[in-house]
């Protein structure tokens, strides 16, 4: 192997010398007696060049929903981090002469050997960022993958490509590779939302007198919820939504025709369905049984509600809380409307940044997903004069989340709490210089705290004119009616749902 150059020998120093814990620790593995894990070794090493071991994982991961699949993503965006700092970054700064190849037995080498920089190993940056990020979102899974990443990490000490400094330098980066990712990213909170108002609710065994409404187009059309709900509650009357009729008058409908025999109320679909069942709950008093069957089921996530089974118990027991709901009378041209939604409503853009990033995320990590669309639709967006709460401003979009979201970034996706009796205010300022690229890059710099086009407050109502006509709202994923004057309330404890 060629001489290091003298000059990178003195800017690094000390760095690109190896110690002797370092030459020890190589003759240490290099006397273990040949075996058949020699080989084996050998081809894990190999195999995970260029990532491609843990893009197969990944693969593997991203069959399943929920925390597996967000960590196989979170594992990948981990690995090209650390790849990118290790390759491009540490291997200029440091650069290090690799062990000679007679440092292991003939049989163990590998072929062709590597010619960059022998510190960091990038494979053992890679091993420890993956794992690390699935560990994040999945820490079950994330240590049954230790021993693999530990693996892939001593097989390059084992063929003779690194020194095992170079192996913990490379763990040591991937590790801070995978944290740094939780910067822009936050790791997805799973608990329930708090909650300390206990409601009274009927036992309902076996769904007896309960209206249960069923959306078969919720969620993947392949997978039908009805045979679940009628598992759980086979005594409870199935109602099926018509495409081409009102679900709330649909429902309102049926309950009068029942004459008050229906106790509780019941739903299985995603969010538009459940929050058109939850409005007629909240109107007529009548408790609430969810069991989620949509795409994203962002309502029954913070309510606590992951399955059928969570459901069913909850039902049997007759355990049940309440919690707040966010309220909208909508004055337009001719008529004023009122609005129940159990997760955000919005005016301009939002609603199609939102699409727009869920359909981007199919395919890529939920981050960079969320700034395409954030580009994509600001940059087609237009502003427009309101008065809030009777202040002037001009803004490209309004948000409003039915109790206070976390983070406070432009990307919430949780409550902590369900009964704040607070509406979490959010809108983007268009009176100001340049104002979406500047919000764009405060939110990929996650200054958005400190940024002067972006506004975030918690309050228990807002009030919003539309000065230049009419505005279309958008709620709980569905769009709603046209009006000039939208009056927001949090609503303390409007709904009773079953929840354990």
């Amino acid at each position: 192997m060629a001489a290091m150059p003298l000059h990178l020998l003195r800017r690094v120093g000390p760095l690109a010398e190896v110690g002797r814990r370092d030459r020890r620790l190589m003759a240490r593995s290099a006397a273990l007696p040949r075996s058949r894990a020699d080989r084996a070794l050998l081809l894990l090493s190999r195999s995970a060049d260029k990532s491609l071991l843990w893009w197969c994982v990944a693969g593997a991961l991203a069959t399943r929903k929920g925390s597996l699949r967000r960590g196989a993503l979170r594992g990948l965006g981990s690995v090209a981090f650390a790849s990118l700092s290790a390759s491009f970054v540490a291997k200029e700064l440091l650069p290090r002469r690799r062990p000679a190849s007679s440092a292991v037995p003939e049989h163990r080498r590998l072929l062709p050997r590597p010619t960059s920089s022998s510190l960091p190993s990038g494979h053992a940056a890679s091993a420890a960022a993956f794992a690390t990020g699935v560990a994040l979102e999945a820490p079950a899974a994330g240590l049954a993958l230790l021993p693999l990443a530990a693996a892939v990490a001593y097989s390059r000490v084992h063929t003779g490509v690194h020194w095992p400094s170079d192996v913990g330098a490379g763990a040591a980066l991937g590790v801070g590779a995978a944290v740094a990712t939780c910067h822009w990213w936050p790791v997805r909170d799973d608990r329930p939302g708090r909650t300390a108002h206990r409601a009274e609710a009927p036992l309902m065994v076996d769904g007896e007198d309960m209206l249960a409404v069923v959306n078969p187009g919720s969620g993947d059309p392949a997978d039908d919820p009805t045979p679940e709900v009628r598992f759980a509650w086979p005594k409870a009357e199935l109602l099926f939504p018509d495409g081409e009729a009102d679900l709330r008058g649909h429902i309102t409908a049926e309950l009068d025709r029942r004459g008050g025999r229906v106790r509780a109320l019941g739903v299985s679909g995603g969010d538009g369905t459940v929050a058109a069942v939850a409005s007629v709950a909240a109107d007529t008093g009548l408790p609430l049984a969810l069991i989620p069957s949509g795409t994203l089921n962002h309502f029954a996530r913070d309510v606590g509600v992951r399955s059928m089974p969570d459901a069913d118990l909850a039902t049997e027991r007759g355990a049940a809380v309440g919690i707040d709901l966010g309220e909208v009378v909508v004055e337009g041209r001719d008529a004023v409307q009122r609005r129940w939604f159990v997760n955000t409503a919005s005016l301009g853009g939002y609603p199609e940044m939102v699409r727009l990033r869920e359909k981007i995320q199919q395919r890529h990590p939920k981050w960079p997903s969320a700034v395409l669309a954030m580009i994509r639709v600001l940059r087609r967006a237009k502003p427009f004069p309101v008065r809030l709460n009777g202040k002037r401003a001009l803004v490209w979009m309004v948000f409003v989340g039915n109790g206070t979201y976390a983070p406070k970034g432009f990307w919430p996706n949780r409550r902590p709490a369900l009964d704040t009796g607070l509406l979490d205010v959010r809108y983007l300022r268009a009176d100001v210089p340049y104002s979406r690229a500047r919000f764009v890059l405060a939110a990929i710099t996650k200054t958005l705290h400190a940024s002067h086009v972006y506004r975030q407050r918690d309050l228990p109502e807002l009030d919003v004119e539309v000065l230049d006509g009419h505005r279309r709202l958008a709620s709980d994923g569905e769009v709603g009616p046209l009006g000039r004057v939208f009056r927001f309330r949090s609503r303390p404890s409007a709904l009773t749902i079953y929840r354990i």
